[in-house]
Parts: structure tokens; C-alpha cells; sequence
């Protein structure tokens, strides 16, 4: 495998309920290379979000270390952190997440201001994007005006707008039927291939996960080959 892009070694992730200590990772190891596509999937209450959260470093581990194109992000502050991701990451949820009172455009642009001013050349990217996923005359549609799916694209669009060298799903198409699902799933496999971005999907769809190019089962709190 060439260099890897996130890598993963040894997580450890435990949660307290009630008077009990429930271990969700075990030691979980994750090696993903640049353009490569990897899915994910396990029992409802596996802890695919948690790995998901982790990998994104938006909770922190009790063991084990996570790195970013070889660079550990253990310990770094919160700013600086949140500057690499919106840089190195992009996200894609079950729930869209988009900001209901601007139009689809401009959901798409709130990546590109997280990382300060947005230029003419950011805005053409941002319509490029849209026409990517199919929406190219929907641009100035608010989200209520658009369906699901289109939603999800929309939300695609918006991770891949800085061009980021990963993209974590996570169950992108669980609000949706199975036709857009499928559709969505293709749509975000062949735009990140587009830009040479790896993607880790977290799905619990048996045929969406073998659409990547490796399917790994996250059960009893370790990654394996599934």
C-alpha cells in the first residue's frame, strides 16, 4: 500500500452506563491510502460512529493514536484542529446538516468560510460542484425545496469543497430509499475519485459497502476484513 493518507492504530474508546463500563473499541486498527474506498459496517450500537467520530477528531480516544497523512493530531488545540480538518476532511451525514435559510449554493461556500473570505473563484467552484452532483439549475433552492436526496448531494458538494484529501460518511443514505440511495452512493464514490480523495462509508447496506474497493465489519470493538 502506497503511504497512508488516516491511519488508525489501537483505538480504544470506553463509555460508562450507569454503574457499568461499556468498551465500544477494542484496540481498532485502520489503514486507508489516498483515493482508496473503504466501507464499514456493523450492528446498530457497534460503535461505527464513534470509530467515524474519532477518525474526524471530533471526540478523543483512550488509547491508541490517529494520524493524518502521517501527522499525529493527539494534543493539538482546539483551533488548530478544527483549521486541519476543515482543510483535510470532509464530512457527510445521515441527517444533511444543512442551514436551512440559505440556499444550496451557499451550504456548499460554508466549508470554504470556514477557512476565511470567499472569492469569485470560490463561487464558481461551488456551482462546479453543484453541477457535479446533478444540481447544477438548483443552486438558489432552499433546502425545504429540495428532496432528500438532493439534499445529500447538496452535502456532498459541501465536503468536497475544499478539496479534502479524506471523506467520512456516515450512513449518507439512511434517510433515504433505496433508489437514491444507490444514487447517492455513486455520486459520492465517483466524486471523491474525481479528486483523489479516499472515503471511509459507514453504511448498513450490504450492497452499498461492496461498491467500495474493500468492505471491513467493525464487531466486538475491532476492525476486520468483512
Amino acid at each position: 500500500m502506497a503511504d497512508p493518507v488516516l491511519s488508525a492504530d489501537g483505538l480504544c474508546k470506553r463509555y460508562r452506563s450507569g454503574d457499568r463500563m461499556i468498551e465500544v473499541l477494542r484496540g481498532a486498527e485502520l489503514t486507508i491510502a489516498a483515493g482508496e474506498s473503504v466501507s464499514i459496517r456493523g450492528e446498530s450500537g457497534s460503535g461505527k460512529t464513534t470509530l467515524l467520530n474519532l477518525l474526524a477528531g471530533l471526540d478523543a480516544s483512550e488509547g491508541g493514536e490517529i494520524r493524518w497523512a502521517g501527522a499525529g493530531v493527539a494534543g493539538l488545540g482546539n483551533n488548530v484542529l478544527a483549521g486541519l480538518r476543515a482543510r483535510f476532511l470532509g464530512m457527510v451525514f445521515q441527517a444533511y446538516y444543512l442551514i436551512p435559510e440559505i440556499d444550496a449554493l451557499a451550504n456548499v461556500l460554508l466549508a470554504r468560510r470556514m477557512l476565511g473570505r470567499v472569492g469569485a473563484a470560490d463561487r464558481a467552484r461551488a456551482r462546479a460542484l453543484l453541477v457535479r452532483v446533478g444540481l447544477g439549475e438548483r443552486g438558489h433552492h432552499l433546502p425545504a425545496q429540495l428532496s432528500g436526496g438532493e439534499r445529500q448531494r447538496v452535502a456532498i458538494a459541501r465536503a468536497l469543497m475544499n478539496e479534502p484529501r479524506v471523506i467520512l460518511a456516515d450512513e449518507p443514505t439512511g434517510n433515504l430509499d433505496e433508489q437514491t440511495g444507490d444514487s447517492v452512493v455513486d455520486v459520492l464514490l465517483g466524486a471523491g475519485a474525481e479528486q483523489g480523495a479516499a472515503l471511509v462509508l459507514v453504511t448498513h447496506n450490504p450492497r452499498h459497502a461492496a461498491k467500495c474497493g474493500r468492505s471491513l465489519l467493525l464487531h466486538d470493538g475491532v476492525l476486520r476484513e468483512g
